[in-house]
């Protein structure tokens, strides 16, 4: 069963809450309409898919709110040719994999690279470290067409 737009705003308050944030109208909004997208989105888009409930907000704010889910680890920032996107993903460590064809997105949970991550950060003297993959390829339906 797909969620309604209430269940997606409930959620998105629920979620801002979880994470020590203030839940406003404007980022349970922005947080809302990413909930509903299949795959990542750039900021225009949602400000224009906003728009249309929304019409005072700016696209200043979208950025703005987007820039802050992202920081506080909300929602993931993906930069690939299509600039930067924005995508609501599930809980815990994951990379993502994007095909440069339709631009289709898909979370990778099976990452190797936390341990040579870790090991290299060491022999250089680093601590806390944290990593970030970003992948790209055709996938099998760009292939095939």
């Amino acid at each position: 069963m797909t969620p309604t737009h209430d269940d997606r705003l409930d959620r998105a308050r629920a979620v801002l809450h979880e994470h020590g944030m203030r839940a406003t109208q404007q980022r349970v909004a922005v947080l809302a309409a990413l909930m509903g997208q299949p795959g990542d989105a750039t900021a225009q888009a949602l400000h224009a898919q906003l728009r249309a409930s929304q019409p005072s907000i700016g696209l200043a704010t979208v950025y703005r709110t987007l820039a802050t889910l992202a920081a506080e680890g909300v929602v993931d920032a993906l930069q690939h040719g299509h600039g930067t996107c924005f995508r609501w993903c599930a809980p815990g460590h994951h990379h993502h994999l994007t095909c440069t064809g339709c631009h289709r997105v898909v979370e990778v949970r099976d990452c190797g690279v936390g341990p040579w991550a870790h090991q290299v950060a060491e022999e250089l003297g680093f601590s806390g470290v944290r990593h970030v993959v970003e992948l790209s390829g055709t996938c099998a339906d760009c292939r095939a067409a």
